[in-house]
């Protein structure tokens, strides 16, 4: 049995920060496990601009902690106004390492989302022409469609159709959550990747509704069935190199959350490392953590892989029932609970 585990340093390719007061104490989190982030930019405002990227990257590196070394990469908010000039010039001059794409009203500040898709082709030609990464948030808005079956609609409305019109496009299809999602990741060309969540691998759709409503596992997209839950274990311990590490990770203060209209969105960034191991771990599938971890990722996004690494021994971790955030309780994922394995550094 393995009790020590030693990888590259990680990264994390999907991640929310906020922004103000609350972004400037969760940075420290991320940075103590992840040597870079794909930051989302899902302000408010939104990040639609070159200048508004490097603005708030700025404001990202002044919260992380001296001392610790880490590097967010930003991406720009699409919208149906996106000016392609910007983007690729954001791109060029390192600003942007990606673009996001949510439809409008999809999640958390996505008002100013795109409200038609092919509004977006002349943006995603550049975009291809560019070799600017497009990430998803691919689920469809419309009310008649059920809340459990948006992404496998965006799929077929939406995602194969960008994906056959513009075939050197790199895609990241962000925190799937179904078989379905899966399946086409795995039959699409190396173009298409995606991204997998630490909750999303450890619980379905009966943990937000199964003993009275639990706010705290309520994220978009939602958790689905049970049979898509392992559908997502068995292809992020595959060892295939279309699956990789992107948290989600989302804060909003307890107050938000348990409230009459609570947020979604998921606090992973604390033990993120921990909670995905216990995954891996459970799979038999330890041999395989650095490449979902630590290798993947780099390589779809043609970035070096970090060079120093960190360690994880099996010993029982104690998850605090909610941490302090701008002297405001903030629920930690697996907060109240035990994991099984500590996070050395």
């Amino acid at each position: 049995m393995t009790d020590r585990l030693t990888i590259r340093r990680p990264d994390d390719w999907h991640l929310h920060f906020r922004d103000g007061d609350i972004m400037r104490e969760v940075v420290p989190y991320t940075a103590r496990q992840f040597a870079r982030a794909i930051v989302m930019p899902n302000l408010t405002p939104p990040v639609t601009t070159s200048e508004l990227g490097a603005a708030y990257r700025d404001r990202i590196l002044a919260a992380v902690p001296d001392g610790v070394t880490f590097m967010p990469l930003m991406t720009c908010y699409l919208t149906d106004n996106t000016d392609a000039d910007d983007l690729a010039r954001g791109a060029a001059e390192g600003v942007f390492t990606a673009a996001k794409m949510y439809p409008a009203n999809a999640t958390t500040n996505s008002a100013a989302g795109v409200t038609d898709v092919e509004k977006l082709y002349p943006v995603f030609a550049r975009m291809e022409a560019e070799d600017i990464v497009l990430c998803i948030h691919g689920e469809v808005t419309e009310h008649h469609v059920d809340v459990f079956d948006r992404e496998k609609e965006f799929i077929e409305r939406h995602l194969r159709a960008i994906v056959a019109a513009f075939p050197k496009l790199r895609v990241v299809f962000e925190h799937i959550t179904t078989s379905d999602a899966v399946d086409f990741v795995m039959e699409s060309g190396p173009q298409v990747a995606a991204t997998i969540t630490p909750q999303h691998l450890h619980i379905n759709r009966n943990a937000m509704l199964v003993g009275g409503i639990q706010p705290h596992n309520y994220c978009l997209p939602v958790a689905k069935r049970e049979s898509h839950r392992l559908a997502l274990r068995r292809a992020a311990t595959s060892g295939s190199a279309k699956f990789f590490l992107g948290t989600d990770s989302a804060p909003h203060l307890r107050s938000a959350k348990e409230s009459a209209c609570g947020c979604a969105g998921i606090f992973g960034a604390p033990f993120a490392l921990e909670s995905y191991l216990t995954v891996f771990d459970e799979e038999g599938a330890l041999d395989r953590f650095e490449g979902f971890a630590s290798l993947h990722g780099p390589a779809f996004y043609k970035l070096p892989v970090n060079e120093d690494e960190v360690t994880l021994e099996r010993a029982e971790v104690a998850v605090p029932a909610c941490l302090h955030v701008t002297g405001e309780e903030i629920v930690p994922w697996h907060g109240g609970q035990t994991l099984g394995w500590r996070f050395l550094g």
